[in-house]
């Protein structure tokens, strides 16, 4: 017997030495909030450039001088901003799944703001245009920014292979789609209605749609 356990300890050393010479070694991951940081800092300059390229500034300025469009707006981002540094902090098995909430606060301000715009504008079916119409292109063009900024942080939280695919999906769904309305601010030649509210939180939804059905990507 005491010539056995010797033995075994050679062959069990021997074993885990084969199993391991050919591993390659784990690079961690960095820190949830600065890898956020980094994707928003990336999509941020994008934007940025589209909107120094296409937008006109100087609208966007006077519209947002009434303090409710600049609550509003603030909402819009800060709502992009926490929802995407939530979807980082979700993806790891080790964080607490109250990240999931933490978009509530500023989405909630943001719907109450947009709402305040509603009750003063109406439906949006006046004389003074068919807004309808425009809330159309609002609908389109939260959609085709959105699905790409989705699709982008996909392909950065897929590398810590989170667990639970369904709240990282829609909570990255809720930040690129709310990136995506704020960016459309700088071209909003309207203030809100209840139809152009309607519509921007349906392509948000759409979008949210997408992402949870298509989950298993961050697998």
């Amino acid at each position: 017997m005491a010539n056995m356990e010797p033995m075994d300890k050679r062959n069990t050393e021997r074993l885990i030495e084969s199993l391991s010479q050919d591993l390659a070694p784990v690079r961690p991951l960095a820190p949830p909030a600065r890898r956020a940081l980094l994707w928003l800092a990336a999509a941020g300059l994008l934007i940025g450039i589209a909107l120094l390229r296409f937008a006109d500034l100087g609208a966007f300025a006077a519209r947002h001088a009434a303090p409710r469009l600049a609550l509003e707006s603030a909402a819009m981002l800060l709502t992009a901003i926490t929802a995407i540094v939530a979807a980082f902090h979700l993806s790891l098995p080790d964080r607490s799944s109250l990240w999931r909430y933490a978009p509530l606060p500023p989405l909630l301000l943001w719907i109450a703001t947009s709402s305040l715009g509603c009750l003063q504008y109406g439906l949006g079916l006046g004389p003074a245009g068919d807004r309808v119409g425009e809330s159309g292109h609002c609908f389109a063009f939260i959609l085709m920014v959105s699905l790409p900024l989705t699709a982008l942080l996909y392909a950065v939280l897929r590398r810590a292979h989170p667990l639970e695919l369904l709240p990282v999906a829609l909570t990255a769904a809720l930040g690129a789609g709310a990136l995506a309305a704020f960016a459309l601010q700088f071209f909003h030649r309207f203030d809100v209605t209840a139809i152009d509210l309607a519509l921007h939180l349906a392509a948000v939804l759409v979008v949210a749609a997408i992402a949870g059905a298509s989950r298993r990507v961050l697998a």
